[in-house]
This record gives C-alpha cells, sequence and structure tokens, in this order.
C-alpha cells in the first residue's frame, strides 16, 4: 500500500461516532460437524445450544445466545455477527448500509436467543461477500462467569483475512462505526475497536479475502495461560504459536486449531481505550516480526507463506 492510502487509512480512525458493540457469533463450514462440535465440548467447555438441519449444529456455553455455528461442508468462514449496544444502533447501522449500497434483510428473531425480552438484528455482506449480523442486546447465561481452568470467559475478537484492507476498514470504519487502534505501517494489517477493547475486529492481508485468520477467547490472566498449554498437552491439541504478546494490544496470547483448522487465539489483559475521556490517534507499527510477539519476534505459521505478517 503506498503512502497515501495509508494516510488514508490512519486519519479515517480518528472521524467519526463510535458505534458500539461486541462479537456476537461465528459461523463455519466444516467437513466434519460431529467431530469439530466434540472438540469445542471438549477443549472449550461448550455445549450443544440447537441442531440444524443436515446435521448442522449451534454451540455455546450454557443456555442464551449461541457462540458457534457449524454445518457440513468444505472449510469456510459462513457468516460473523456483532450485538448492537447502543440504543437504537441497530438502526443506525441498518440507515448507514442502505445510504452506502449494502443490501440488509431482517434476522429471523428466533435466531437470536435473546431471553432478555425480543431481540432483532440485520444481516447484510462484507466487500467480501461474507455475511454478517448486527442484532440488539440477547442473553449470554454463564458468560463472564467460567471456570478460566476449564473454558474461556467470553468470545472476545474476530480477524478476517483479505486481500485489500482498505476496503474491509473503509466498510467497518465509515459505515458501521468501528474506529482503527492501530495498524501496520505498510497498512497490511489494521486492529479495530468497538468498544473500551483495543480490538474487536482485526483485518489482515493474506492475499485472499473471505476467510478467517483466526479468532480469540478471553482468559482472565496469566497464570491461566499455564494451565490452558497444559490442558491442550493433555487433550492432544498443539500450541501452535505462542505464548507470547502482541504489541498492537499488548496482549497475552497462545494459539492452537480446531479440527477443521480454523485457528483459535486465549488472549488476557487486552488495552483498553476510554473514547468518552480521551482522544486518541491511530498508531502505526514498523512491520517486523517483533511488532506481532514483543517477546521474540516468531510469526504465526499460517502467515509465513502467505505473504503476511
Amino acid at each position: 500500500m503506498d503512502e497515501p492510502q495509508r494516510v488514508v487509512l490512519a486519519e479515517r480512525g480518528a472521524a467519526g461516532s463510535l458505534t458500539r458493540t461486541a462479537v456476537s457469533h461465528v459461523g463455519f463450514a466444516v467437513p466434519d460437524v460431529a467431530a469439530t462440535a466434540e472438540f469445542y465440548r471438549r477443549v472449550l467447555g461448550m455445549v450443544v445450544h440447537d441442531e440444524l438441519p443436515a446435521g448442522g449444529l449451534r454451540l455455546g456455553w450454557g443456555s442464551g445466545h449461541h457462540v458457534i455455528e457449524l454445518v457440513e461442508g468444505e472449510k469456510a468462514l459462513r457468516h460473523y455477527g456483532f450485538e448492537v449496544r447502543d440504543p437504537d444502533g441497530v438502526d443506525g447501522i441498518a440507515r448507514r448500509l442502505s445510504a452506502a449500497g449494502h443490501p440488509t434483510t431482517d434476522l429471523d428473531p428466533a435466531y437470536l436467543d435473546a431471553g432478555i425480552g425480543p431481540a432483532r438484528g440485520v444481516a447484510t455482506v462484507d466487500p467480501h461477500g461474507t455475511g454478517v449480523h448486527f442484532h440488539t442486546a440477547v442473553e449470554r447465561q454463564g458468560e463472564a462467569a467460567a471456570d478460566t481452568g476449564r473454558r474461556p470467559v467470553k468470545y472476545q475478537h474476530i480477524t478476517l483475512a483479505t486481500d485489500d484492507v482498505e476496503a474491509v476498514v473503509a466498510f467497518f470504519v465509515d459505515v458501521v462505526g468501528f474506529r482503527i487502534s492501530d495498524q501496520l505501517d505498510d497498512g497490511r494489517f489494521a486492529w479495530l475497536r468497538s468498544d473500551r477493547d483495543h480490538h474487536t475486529l482485526a483485518v489482515v492481508n493474506t492475499g485472499a479475502g473471505g476467510d478467517i485468520d483466526h479468532y480469540s477467547y478471553d482468559l482472565a490472566e496469566w497464570e491461566d495461560f499455564k494451565t490452558w498449554c497444559d490442558r491442550l498437552t493433555d487433550e492432544g491439541v498443539d500450541v501452535t504459536w505462542g505464548p507470547g504478546r502482541h504489541g498492537p494490544g499488548n496482549n497475552l496470547f497462545v494459539f492452537f486449531d480446531d479440527p477443521a483448522g480454523n485457528h483459535i487465539e486465549l488472549s488476557a489483559e487486552m488495552e483498553r481505550f476510554h473514547d468518552d475521556r480521551a482522544t486518541y490517534a491511530p498508531r502505526r507499527w514498523e512491520p517486523i516480526p517483533h511488532t506481532v510477539n514483543l517477546w521474540g519476534g516468531q510469526l504465526a505459521s499460517w502467515r509465513k507463506t502467505s505473504g503476511s505478517r
């Protein structure tokens, strides 16, 4: 990405009002639904919420809204969703999507498992044609009350793979209402916030769009990482990256894969932003390995051949 594009990306992060959202759910196609669901039960402590036609499943913690939807097929990201926490926030997003030429459809209220009164939402597609959902508040019984040695605290963020960081960032910042927290100076990686956490969404250039790079769950503290790494070993699950500490976000991390090959991050100590009290300028990091792992400069193994950092 050339210099003028980088400047536009940086300036974009400070503009506009912040629409408060949190990640809600993610939908995958996987070759073996049963094996993948068993992995999430055994390793991450999830339970089946709903059975779908043709053997699909929705999983989460306890009752309330699901976290993961699995359907049979070649590995793919089918959709991802956000809970909108501002009053009338869904309506505002829908209006901005329509004005920017992005058609929307209403989400089926039964899909949202609100548990706290009626919920509603809209669906659209991102610049790569992947489904994106925005909906009002839903019940998440048991979230943030986890046994962090056996299951994470919550689903925390998603990182999209793309071949056009600028287009995806423009969609989420200019239309949806996110802000840029950090970016690589070469424009190949951007971290976007939609609440106090450093990022709810990140976007990385992997040379192809329409897929997921990784997605992340919160742990409570550093001590949990030893427990989790030991548990993963006991369960026969290899750690694929980390433990380490990211520069952007300053969060601790460790990575492993589900049976379909989706990259899962466990994270803790995420940097927090206070947009109601301070004005922040998007920061630009040098595109070197030590940026993404301050402790050792090691790159994620799946990015070493993708042309991304």
